[in-house]
Order: C-alpha cells, then sequence, then structure tokens
C-alpha cells in the first residue's frame, strides 16, 4: 500500500479532513469507506490495514479529533450523511463500499436513503437507535440525561453516566434517570469539571440520535446490499437490539461479526484489543472479495 494521503475538504459550516490510502496496485474494486461517529479516522487504523488490495477512505466527522466545526454549530445526521455524499464526490463518486460504526451507521442509513447511487454494499454496524427499541422514551430521556449531565457537570460525569447505559443488558424502565450519579473515578475518569463543553458525543449526539428515525421505506432496495450488522459479543445492550431491530424494520437478519461494538478495534485509543483480524476476514467475506 502507498502512503497515506491526507486531504481536506471545505464542506458548509465545517472543514473535513480525510485520508485516502491508495491500494498497492490498481485495482477495480470500488474504494472501502470507513465511517464512524463520533469516531475519527484514527480508530480505524488496524482495520484499514487489512484492505491494502484496495483502495480506503476513513475522515473525521466535522467536531472530531481534526475536523474543523464552525463555532455553534450543532450538526445532526443529515448533516452528516451530507458530509460523508462530498468526501465520496471528492475520491471520484460512488459507488463505493461503506462499512460504517455505531453513530456513523446510523450516518450511512440516512446516506443510503438520500445518496443511494453512492453506495454498492453498506454495512452498519450496530446503530444506537432509541428508535427502533420499545423502550424508546426511557432510553431518550436517559441519552438527553447525559447530556444534561454534561452542560452541568462536564466530561467526567458524563461519560460516567453514558458507560453505565451502554452496559445495561435489557430494557430499562422510566425510572432509570432517578438513580445515584455513578461516580466517575470508579471508571478511572475525572472528577473535576474542566469547563469545556466541546465534546460532539455529549454535546450534540446524545440529542441528536434519539430523534433519529431511519427512513425504512426508503432504504429497502435503495442501494444494492444494505446490512445491518451486530457483534456475536454485544448481547443485549442497546446497540446489539438497536441492530437486531432496524434488521428487522428492514425485514433482513442481521449479520453477525466477530467481537462486540468495537470488535475492528486494535487498541488504537488505549483500549484493548477486540478481534481484529477476525472482524476483518468477516468484513472481507460479507463485501464479496
Amino acid at each position: 500500500m502507498s502512503d497515506k494521503k491526507t486531504l481536506t475538504l471545505d464542506v458548509p459550516g465545517a472543514v473535513l479532513t480525510y485520508d485516502v490510502r491508495e491500494a498497492a496496485t490498481p485495482s477495480a474494486t470500488p474504494p472501502l469507506v470507513l465511517i464512524g461517529l463520533p469516531m475519527g479516522a484514527e480508530g480505524f487504523t488496524t482495520l484499514a490495514g487489512h484492505f491494502t488490495d484496495r483502495t480506503v477512505v476513513t475522515y473525521d466527522p466535522r467536531g472530531v479529533e481534526r475536523s474543523a466545526l464552525e463555532p455553534g454549530g450543532v450538526p445532526d445526521v443529515a448533516t452528516h450523511a451530507d458530509d460523508v455524499h462530498r468526501v465520496i464526490e471528492a475520491v471520484g463518486g460512488g459507488p463505493v463500499d461503506l462499512f460504517a460504526s455505531s453513530g456513523g451507521a446510523v450516518v450511512a442509513l440516512e446516506l443510503a436513503a438520500e445518496h443511494p447511487g453512492d453506495l454498492r454494499t453498506v454495512v452498519a454496524h450496530e446503530p444506537p437507535l432509541p428508535s427502533v427499541l420499545p423502550d424508546r422514551d426511557a432510553m431518550t430521556a436517559a441519552m438527553h440525561d447525559i447530556h444534561d449531565t454534561y452542560q452541568a457537570k462536564g466530561f467526567g460525569a458524563a461519560m460516567a453516566k453514558f458507560i453505565a447505559l451502554v452496559m445495561v443488558e435489557g430494557e430499562i424502565g422510566s425510572e432509570y434517570t432517578a438513580q445515584p450519579d455513578p461516580d466517575p473515578a470508579m471508571f478511572g475518569l475525572p472528577v473535576e469539571d474542566d469547563g469545556s463543553r466541546d465534546d460532539l458525543m455529549f454535546g450534540v449526539n446524545m440529542v441528536a440520535l434519539p430523534a433519529y428515525e431511519p427512513r425504512y421505506d426508503d432504504l429497502r432496495g435503495a442501494v444494492p446490499r444494505l446490512l445491518v450488522a451486530v457483534g456475536e459479543a454485544t448481547g443485549d445492550e442497546m446497540t446489539g437490539r438497536s441492530a437486531r431491530g432496524a434488521a428487522q424494520r428492514l425485514g433482513t437478519e442481521p449479520v453477525v461479526f466477530p467481537g462486540g461494538h468495537g470488535g475492528f478495534g486494535g487498541g488504537e485509543y488505549g483500549q484493548p484489543a477486540d478481534k481484529p483480524v477476525e472482524f476483518a476476514a468477516r468484513l472481507r467475506e460479507v463485501l464479496g472479495g
């Protein structure tokens, strides 16, 4: 594989930074685009390294890592989808294969509905979609509570609540937000508030994602292959339940991948590696080569 090229793209309200890893030898296989939210390009470093036989494109969503966001900007799912569309156009246009993780999988569903011509195969891995859950109202309240905690107490307090929420197996009830706040120190998080309020996940996504409902009618048959994926180790955590629920709404079965929510991760952010080798092999199988 040639050296990674890092480029920027001016879009309304932001400047996006994206990376292009060209295939080692010319290939007729469409580019593979890897997206997350709020995770940026760095989180896909290991996964990209398993696809040296094709061009791989990664990017930082607006407001994440290297991509600048205009002050006061509050990007919603449609905005992020438009950003990905513009990146795809910048690298030569579609159709591309798209692997999307977490909030990026939600963005992928919007992109598939709005710009189906951009895409050949979409793998939406564990989209967090409260709208598809039977405990939608309680989950939405819990996510809004995390947002409010971030605004009032800062990153550590919000992250502690977030970790506690995503670890819950099964449905939550209306009483969930009435329980005592978890201690950030229990998770090795800062107890003091540093005053910053620029975290995209807590400042924006905790409100934007619960409000989003995919356009299921538009998605059926929109792209040649639209697959909702779930990790074999995820169980009944919110993202696992969301993936199964979204697949059901689309009239399909979820595609099972090795590992959990971050099964492709190779420790890019200091976390233990999950199952990146097995995950990449499964993705190659799903993409057809």
